[in-house]
């Protein structure tokens, strides 16, 4: 597979199951560059658009990573995880048939703006100087910190139940820094039900789209 480069910038098409450092390894060998970085990173779940610089091209990186980001993201609603994906272990279940949707178009709409929320603990953030995600997977009692997070369109594109959990498609444009597990789970809080992210997709980073980008084998 031939991956053409423009100004030593690549658009890459992240798949599910690896993370952001196997798209920069995998890249390293196919094109024979080592000095590469990303902007911005995509959880091993999650799947979408990746800015990748090679050789000068990581100089221009900081001018990608404050950009404004859209996601499609699947809400599932019953089951609430340790890490807010399904990767974690499984903390609390409840069945939910059916939700209150004059409610959640309540919850949608009062999300959009900008928000303190608890950033995911199973993240890259650092408390005293060590990521939060080596904090847990030690066990340690991490209780963690909030991040502002803006919202600034949150939309329901379908929605069905699936065994004893109820799904939600949404489309959100966020802010550069926001985790969508965190918007995940404060919809359950607010629904009064557990909530955990299953898909994650990144279509779009400022301009450029998911659509334009080179996928890769997972």
């Amino acid at each position: 597979m031939s991956i053409p480069i423009h100004k030593n910038i690549l658009l890459i098409d992240k798949p599910r199951g690896i993370t952001s450092f196997d798209v920069i390894r995998r890249l390293r060998k196919q094109i024979g560059i080592k000095k590469m970085g990303h902007a911005g990173t995509l959880d091993p779940l999650a799947t979408g658009l990746m800015i990748i610089g090679i050789g000068p091209g990581t100089k221009q990186l900081k001018n990608f990573i404050k950009l404004p980001k859209t996601y499609e993201t699947q809400v599932i609603l019953g089951i609430r995880t340790k890490s807010g994906d399904l990767e974690g272990d499984i903390l609390e279940e409840k069945a939910v048939k059916t939700i209150d949707f004059k409610h959640l178009a309540l919850i949608l709409d009062s999300l959009t703006g900008t928000h303190a929320l608890p950033v995911p603990i199973y993240s890259a953030v650092k408390m005293n100087g060590e990521p939060l995600y080596k904090r847990a997977r030690r066990g340690d009692n991490v209780t963690p910190p909030r991040k502002k997070m803006t919202i600034t369109r949150i939309s329901l594109k379908d929605h069905y139940p699936m065994d004893n959990c109820y799904i939600l498609e949404l489309s959100m444009d966020v802010s550069s820094g926001t985790y969508v597990r965190s918007i995940v789970e404060e919809i359950g809080k607010q629904l009064d039900v557990p909530a955990v992210a299953g898909q994650i997709r990144r279509t779009r980073v400022g301009p450029y789209k998911v659509e334009d980008a080179q996928a890769i084998d997972p």
